[in-house]
């Protein structure tokens, strides 16, 4: 019988202790995957979705009218294909919007509700909570479709390069950026995958998959929602509600997501 010498046993012990945390690492993940794949059985988001279509077709506000003919930039009433392509400019607000500002317009414009109203309103009450199952229902109409933000109008690459800044830009007491967390590749924090939203496939993965419900809050949170979470985990303060800086952050993460499916609404936990 060979034997081996006490400097090849001494390697082999090496050897296993290196890759015991690569092996451990590959379990968890491994293990996170199972839990997010039995999550998809019966997404709470679906409940969402209802009630947004019913808010669609609804007559409500002072004007008593529906927002079936609300333009999510590609004519009036289609749904089917625009969360894939927002935000966008739009040339009757002679701004760039993503889906949460737009159906403000709309609100204001074709309903009278109070669209400066809606957006100082707390997540999760009052008109916030219809405005959730709006953007699950949007959401779920382009729910496969690759996204194609377009850049033709100088203002879309004008915050495209906002956005751009806005990610990388350090601050706060911990001296963090968006681009902390989501600029490279193979981040986690804790058992949380962080996806690399400066391209894909991280940035189609990342951006495609909001409005989600939150398993952990039981509540469906849009974009903006998202967005306002990032902003208090790095200790910024809070961006206004459909503000341009939230808008541009979602033009900078949607182009780069260009070619990839949205999966939205998600479901997360």
């Amino acid at each position: 019988m060979r034997h081996s010498s006490p400097s090849q046993m001494a390697a082999a012990v090496l050897a296993l202790c290196m890759s015991a945390p690569v092996l451990a690492q590959k379990s968890t993940a491994d293990g996170i995957a199972e839990y997010r794949e039995m999550l998809q059985d019966g997404n709470p988001a679906e409940l969402f979705e209802m009630k947004g279509e019913e808010l669609w077709k609804q007559k409500r506000g002072p004007r008593k009218a529906s927002l079936e003919q609300c333009d999510l930039g590609k004519g009036p009433g289609v749904v089917k294909g625009a969360f894939v392509e927002l935000p966008r400019y739009f040339a009757d607000t002679g701004r760039v919007q993503d889906l949460e500002s737009r159906l403000l317009t709309c609100m204001d414009r074709l309903q009278g509700l109070d669209a400066q109203k809606i957006a100082a309103t707390p997540f999760g009450k009052d008109e916030q909570k219809n405005m959730e199952g709006l953007v699950a229902w949007i959401s779920s109409q382009s729910k496969g479709m690759k996204f194609n933000l377009p850049q033709g109008h100088v203002q879309e690459r004008q915050m495209y390069e906002a956005g751009k800044r806005m990610f990388y830009m350090r601050g706060g007491p911990h001296d963090f950026a968006c681009a902390s967390c989501h600029g490279a590749d193979g981040k986690r924090i804790r058992m949380q995958d962080l996806p690399n939203l400066t391209r894909n496939p991280g940035a189609a993965e990342g951006f495609g998959a909001w409005p989600a419900y939150r398993v952990s809050s039981g509540e469906l949170w849009s974009m903006q929602r998202r967005l306002n979470d990032c902003f208090r985990q790095q200790r910024f303060p809070y961006p206004g509600y459909a503000s341009d800086v939230t808008v541009a952050l979602g033009v900078f993460m949607g182009v780069n997501g260009k070619g990839g499916a949205s999966t939205a609404p998600a479901i997360k936990r």
